[in-house]
């Protein structure tokens, strides 16, 4: 029985908690609009529910709560963030919006709503809406902020969701949200979508760390006390009046990542906290103040000088500002220290919106990379006329990277994606010098054009009238810039190529007697297994075809030799799957009573019975099964949605899987033997291949083995490590 009294009170608890927050820099007839939104919201949203049962306007007031208080933005976001689903959901028009909340509401509303309408099978309606998302950045940037929002309050309910849904919305998160919240300088946000996602894909290693995490509180905490205190004590020695230190465990998914990068366990990993110094001081005091308290820090702790990073002097093109150094403190750990002002703390936290807020200000910068960094996006949108996948990884690759700082020979700066070539450089300074460019010199010295760029090179661009672009550029350029226009010059000059092809075509024809109609043409590229006659049409100007090999019988449907067109249509791949598995059947079971579907185990990470899986519906090759934890998981689910289907093994143990393990220790006479004694004699495993190398002292051995499923593999595990010698074993993805 639903409680609509406590719903009533829960809902106006809600509403009033946001004209809490949202009071500071409210003005005029602000409240007056808000409620007003929040009454439309609550009118056109009444029937309606979310999937946890609640009622569903606790959704949008949920995302404008986030807007205000964790992004900090103002009354339209708002008033936009309390109507955002009102015109996917509801009978309300972007018409409606206009009419009673003004155009910038409607315009921030419209990009925010998802795209109707049938799609292109094989793109992915994710991809195109989140191009339709970024289009609207050249107008207004909130787009973004608050589908930012929406998506951090989605994956925090993420809960009351079907299993297959968690895993497509947490890996779309992974792969876009995540990267972007971080590009726009939201930390925090970045850091917790990235938390969530794992606590949904990979459920046990998230509680593991979590309560690895709550049990060293205490003495992480004392810790952070004695390590503070004389810093402190210095530092009001020395005047500083207004200041914060404040010690806080890094995220459990960065801590995940340095497990896997490092390859060492929780408990050997150096920097699982960072300690923070702010400082309240006027904008222009900010550099040598920080400097002083840097000088303060290490006079106290040993720093380790390969760890200073200097983001005051040149700033992150997300506009993030701090200086971050490691030091050994006095019980032998190293520690990570940030020191930053009060601004830069803020932008930190609350990102765009904060720089933003500074940018207007009297005092405090003009430009930031974040507003290159937004104009490179409107650049890129101008320029790609690519589907919606390809501009999506585009657009992960070039603006979701760190950056290089290299410069002209003149000394001017220019900031670069990471990984960048001498090729990038050239498209950066102008189009027309990277269509031209032969070489490069990069600190006097002469590269080829595929030269990886460095921080700190001085880059001359060589170029020749003479010069062309070729495909193989494609293969040694990062930047969307380049990428687009070398694309853009192959592709009018394809044009050119294929209309010299079509006129040797037509001639072919005249000389047999057939006519060039549409169907004629369209068999004679069916024939030739090309796949548009644009294709067919380049592929006999470049003599990849021969003209004589076009013969009358092709087009005699009488002629053994003669193939008709056959199309591929995505959807028959689907309806097979449906009429064997039954239509409403969601769940595929690996391992028995499935000869009637086709699949096959991912090489990319090996799945065995035990794992937690879900099928992905090829084109092709019937359903591959892939861990959900696997590498390409990610991208599979984010891109194709719609193609992804659940999965869970039968009881069944009679086949046996191939999984990967590394063993590593200390090396001593017999240990070979004694490691494939436990895995043949005692656990009666059969093993595929064994390397092992050894070197001062120290083995590292892979071996690939059949096992049955996750619980033998972990017995296995658990057996080798008793083994004299043995320091680690862990399973791996081949």
């Amino acid at each position: 029985m639903i409680d609509h009294e406590a719903e009533r009170k829960e809902i106006l608890r809600q509403y009033r908690k946001l004209l809490r927050h949202a009071k500071p820099f409210l003005k005029d007839n602000d409240a007056k609009i808000i409620k007003k939104a929040f009454n439309t919201s609550l009118e056109a949203h009444k029937d309606m529910r979310r999937k946890s049962g609640e009622p569903y306007i606790l959704h949008p007031l949920a995302v404008a709560q986030i807007a205000v208080e964790e992004i900090g933005l103002g009354t339209t976001s708002i008033v936009a963030a309390l109507l955002h689903d009102v015109v996917e959901d509801t009978d309300l028009e972007i018409a409606d919006i206009e009419r009673d909340f003004g155009p910038r509401v409607a315009k921030i509303i419209e990009g925010l709503t998802k795209i109707s309408g049938v799609f292109e099978y094989g793109t992915s309606q994710q991809a195109e809406n989140f191009r339709k998302m970024l289009l609207t950045l050249s107008d207004d940037v909130r787009v973004i902020l608050i589908k930012l929002a929406d998506r951090l309050h989605n994956m925090r309910t993420l809960g009351s969701m079907a299993r297959d849904k968690q895993l497509k919305i947490a890996s779309e998160t992974m792969y876009l949200y995540a990267p972007l919240a971080h590009r726009l300088g939201l930390y925090a946000i970045k850091s917790e979508l990235e938390d969530l996602h794992l606590k949904y894909t990979d459920t046990e290693t998230y509680k593991f760390i979590s309560n690895k995490i709550r049990q060293t509180k205490a003495a992480r905490n004392k810790f952070i006390g004695d390590f503070i205190g004389p810093i402190e004590e210095e530092l009001r020695r020395q005047g500083f009046a207004n200041f914060e230190v404040k010690g806080r465990p890094k995220s459990i998914y960065s801590i995940l990542k340095k497990m896997k990068k490092q390859n060492v366990t929780f408990e050997e990993i150096y920097d699982l906290f960072a300690i923070r110094i702010i400082l309240d001081v006027p904008y222009e005091q900010e550099k040598p103040v920080c400097w002083r308290v840097y000088s303060v820090v290490t006079d106290f702790y040993q720093p380790n000088p390969d760890r200073l990073r200097d983001w005051i002097s040149t700033p992150k093109a997300n506009g993030y500002e701090a200086l971050h150094t490691t030091v050994m403190s006095k019980t032998g750990q190293w520690v990570e220290v940030q020191i930053r002002t009060k601004r830069m703390d803020d932008i930190a936290e609350r990102g765009y919106a904060a720089h933003w807020k500074y940018k207007i200000g009297s005092t405090g910068p003009t430009e930031s990379g974040l507003d290159n960094w937004i104009n490179k996006v409107r650049d890129m949108l101008d320029v790609s006329n690519t589907n919606a996948i390809e501009f999506l990884d585009e657009f992960r690759t070039n603006l979701f990277v760190e950056e290089v700082f290299v410069f002209t020979p003149k000394g001017e700066l220019i900031i670069l994606p990471d990984r960048a070539t001498a090729l990038d450089m050239a498209f950066e300074i102008h189009t027309q010098i990277g269509y031209q460019s032969l070489g490069a010199k990069v600190n006097q010295k002469l590269v080829p054009l595929s030269h990886r760029l460095h921080n700190g090179d001085q880059v001359e661009i060589l170029t020749s009238q003479k010069q062309k672009p070729t495909g193989e550029w494609l293969n040694f350029v990062t930047t969307s810039k380049a990428r687009s226009k070398i694309k853009e010059f192959l592709r009018e000059e394809r044009k050119v190529k294929a209309e010299e092809g079509r006129v040797l075509v037509e001639e072919r024809l005249k000389q047999l007697n057939i006519e060039p109609s549409p169907a004629n043409l369209n068999r004679l590229a069916a024939y030739f297994n090309a796949p548009s006659l644009q294709d067919f049409y380049y592929k006999v100007a470049v003599n990849l075809l021969d003209i004589k090999e076009i013969k009358e019988y092709i087009f005699n449907p009488q002629s053994e030799k003669y193939r008709p067109a056959s199309l591929l249509v995505g959807s028959t791949f689907d309806k097979e799957v449906e009429k064997i598995r039954g239509i409403n059947s969601q769940l595929l079971v690996i391992g028995g009573g499935t000869d009637k579907i086709d699949y096959e185990l991912a090489n990319c990470c090996n799945p065995i019975p035990g794992d937690d899986v879900f099928g992905f519906q090829t084109v092709d090759h019937g359903i591959t099964i892939h861990r959900t934890t696997c590498p390409k998981a990610v991208e599979l689910m984010s891109n194709y949605g719609h193609r992804i289907v659940k999965a869970k093994w039968t009881g069944q143990q009679e086949l046996s899987f191939l999984a990967g393990i590394t063993i590593k220790g200390t090396d001593r006479v017999g240990l070979v033997n004694d490691v494939t004694k436990v895995i043949s004699t005692s656990l009666k495993v059969n093993m595929r291949s064994i390397t092992i190398d050894s070197h001062d002292g120290v083995f590292e051995g892979r071996l690939m083995i059949f096992v049955n499923d996750t619980a033998q593999l972990e017995k296995l595990i658990q057996r080798l490590l008793r083994v004299n010698g043995v320091l680690s074993v862990d399973r791996f993805d081949s």
